[in-house]
């Protein structure tokens, strides 16, 4: 299929191939990096983001994160001609429901229309995930959190972020979104990955109970997965491939494994290349029949503006902090992002 030509029309987006129109839509996730405000709450280790703070976070430096993300949100899918911001949108490193209150308010956020699904996390330093979504495009019909129990070496529970669920209709089509952050690999990769594997296998499970009730369940799997496309969690314990063609019944398409192949990455660590924000679909979203809609075109939204011009960091995501200097910048994550298409029924 060629390359679609995507043009707003009214809320929607449509595209013409073949002399045949198509309806799209985008779907997208990003890691905030650290969207705090600046109030101490208690049984938070959020001290470093207060007044008081070693990154004597304030106001004007909080205005100025929502002011980033916002522009960030809002420009996302810009290349192939989509504005407003994604109509899904999932989201990481998030303090609370305030923030993305806040979020989206902004001038530039606030003609879109966006509605929040949060939970809080027991995650020790107060970080959650959630979906921001777009009315025009989706409603709402249930959503859950989802408790990831993973203990340390010492057999020590590690508090860590929940996975939500959230299903609703996306443009008349059932359609169901998993936002995931999963365990770090502060204290090293290797030790770490037990934890990792233990959260592909919730979601995993999350996905298959789904499964269970529809087999043919459109289902969008996103997050910051601290791991790779082919890394063990994601290839064998959820069970996410590269090529849709070859799939096995129980397995699903990792949107993101051939950018990963090509040597696209959406955050960078010590000069290595890592793609771990991820869009894993299942198999009703793939295929050559768009009567509904299926998967078109991965994305990493990596536009200049987002990009460190010079110093140590060149060509990395340009940050909001460096160690405890603030640099005015977006996140060490760019976004991902997904579009769907079906064909416009007359």
């Amino acid at each position: 299929m060629k390359r679609v030509l995507l043009i707003l029309v009214m809320v929607f987006i449509y595209g013409q191939v073949n002399s045949q129109t198509y309806r799209a839509g985008l779907i997208a996730y990003y890691n905030l990096e650290n969207l705090f405000d600046t109030i101490n709450n208690e049984n938070v280790l959020d001290e470093e983001f207060t007044p008081e703070g070693m990154n004597r976070w304030n106001g004007a430096k909080y205005l100025k994160k929502l002011g980033n993300m916002a522009a960030v949100i809002s420009r996302i899918g810009e290349d192939d001609g989509w504005k407003g911001g994604p109509a899904i949108l999932g989201v990481s490193e998030i303090e609370n429901r305030g923030v993305l209150e806040d979020l989206i308010r902004h001038p530039l956020l606030r003609e879109s229309g966006y509605q929040i699904v949060h939970y809080d996390s027991p995650d020790r330093r107060g970080i959650d995930v959630a979906l921001l979504y777009r009315t025009a495009f989706f409603r709402v019909t249930a959503s859950t959190s989802n408790e990831l129990r993973i203990f340390n070496e010492k057999g020590e529970r590690v508090y860590t972020r929940d996975q939500l669920v959230v299903s609703g209709i996306f443009d008349g089509e059932p359609m169901h979104f998993i936002v995931n952050h999963w365990p770090s690999r502060s204290g090293g990769e290797l030790l770490t990955k037990p934890r990792r594997n233990e959260a592909a296998m919730l979601t995993r499970h999350l996905v298959d109970s789904l499964l269970s009730i529809d087999n043919n369940a459109k289902v969008f799997v996103m997050g910051d997965l601290n791991d790779d496309p082919t890394d063990e969690s994601l290839r064998k314990h959820l069970r996410a491939v590269g090529n849709p063609e070859k799939m096995k019944e129980d397995e699903m398409f990792n949107c993101m494994y051939p950018l990963f192949r090509k040597g696209v990455g959406s955050l960078y660590y010590r000069d290595g290349v890592n793609l771990f924000d991820q869009i894993v679909i299942t198999p009703a979203l793939t295929g050559k029949d768009f009567s509904s809609y299926k998967f078109y075109q991965a994305r990493v939204f990596n536009s200049q503006f987002l990009v460190q011009k010079d110093g140590q960091y060149k060509g990395y995501p340009l940050r909001t902090m460096v160690g405890t200097v603030f640099q005015g910048g977006y996140s060490d994550h760019f976004p991902v992002y997904v579009l769907i298409v079906r064909e416009q029924k007359n």
